[in-house]
């Protein structure tokens, strides 16, 4: 499958992972059907942001309600991986809800795309677009 992603969405994730560095930075995902037209920073609430991450539940609601209103879909979830490589990790895979949701993970500059099936992560391929 390939995804479409705005530059805006590429520049936030790269700008965002740099910020938080060491620790993880993490967001949402919003688009509609599989085009990611913004990435919204969220607080990285884990109690070791060092190494793991966990979106602010408060950021999911409001993405929730937001939709709801409508406004852009919640159709996936970024992280960083600091001091690894921008692919799942095992604790990535462990803790995926499997729901089809696009993930971006960002790891020294580089953003690489995946889908969270039913068996597990698979890569995409993505596109990027204006905006």
């Amino acid at each position: 499958m390939d995804i479409e992603v705005t530059s805006g969405t590429i520049a936030t994730l790269r700008e965002e992972a740099e910020r938080a560095y060491p620790r993880e930075c993490c967001g949402l995902l919003l688009g509609q059907g599989n085009r990611v037209a913004l990435a919204q920073p969220a607080a990285n609430v884990h109690p070791d942001p060092l190494r793991h991450f966990e979106i602010d539940p408060a950021a999911l609601i409001a993405a929730h309600r937001a939709q709801r209103a409508g406004g852009l879909e919640l159709i996936g979830y970024y992280h960083s991986h600091p001091n690894g490589r921008a692919e799942p990790s095992a604790e990535d895979i462990a803790m995926a809800e499997r729901a089809g949701r696009f993930w971006a993970i960002v790891a020294a500059g580089n953003v690489l795309w995946w889908r969270d099936g039913k068996q597990g992560f698979e890569p995409l391929s993505s596109r990027v677009v204006g905006g």
